[in-house]
């Protein structure tokens, strides 16, 4: 699926909410496992360009999660932190608490786009964490959720339950949720649409249009 810069679009479309609490949630169909890095890489290169963004990806296992964080390490828009099994407590801290000052910044609409150019204040940058099932916030131990303006489910998952803890863990009440969807995988998003009363659809191929 092409990637289209945001600066393309003289006027983004409006999207009407999914349901109530005005989340979005969307796919992007990657032909084959193999392009599926280099779809996520083209994606972060439009949406990773606003400036102080919060993002969140999923992954369902810590090989993915390295690769991932690999790929996006060298991205110079995007703040990368990650979260894992054997992350020092004190580090998970540092992690979440750097996050919501993010979150914090984006609502209160003090950062400033930069469009394509260089982006060199750590906090002028988009905020990524990519996490693990295991470690999303414990909401039941007190801990916050993300509230990230974006999630990304670099992995489908299997089961409308996690579907659902990584929307309650991540995604703040008007964000928008991309489902990366590789072949098969089709038919478990219908699965987990229909379960969940949830209306999915086909991301736009202009980005901006949903941001």
């Amino acid at each position: 699926m092409a990637i289209v810069d945001a600066t393309e679009v003289a006027s983004p479309t409006s999207q009407s909410p999914s349901h109530s609490s005005q989340q979005r949630h969307f796919y992007v169909a990657v032909d084959r496992h193999q392009f599926k890095m280099e779809t996520l890489v083209d994606l972060l290169g439009v949406a990773g360009r606003r400036s102080g963004l919060p993002m969140v990806l999923c992954c369902s296992s810590r090989d993915e999660l390295d690769a991932v964080c690999s790929a996006v390490s060298n991205l110079p828009y995007i703040s990368l932190d990650s979260l894992y099994s054997d992350l020092a407590e004190s580090d998970r801290t540092l992690v979440l608490e750097k996050f919501k000052q993010s979150t914090m910044r984006w609502n209160q609409n003090v950062t400033v786009q930069s469009g394509d150019e260089e982006i060199e204040k750590d906090e002028d940058k988009s905020h990524m964490i990519v996490v693990t099932d295991a470690c999303l916030p414990l909401l039941a131990s007190g801990e916050s959720p993300f509230s990230a303006r974006i999630l990304i489910n670099y992995e489908l998952p299997m089961k409308k339950e996690t579907y659902a803890r990584r929307i309650a863990s991540c995604l703040a009440a008007d964000g928008i949720v991309i489902n990366m969807v590789v072949g098969g995988e089709v038919v478990t998003l219908k699965s987990v649409e229909e379960s969940s009363s949830l209306v999915i659809a086909e991301m736009p191929i202009n980005i901006s249009e949903i941001l």
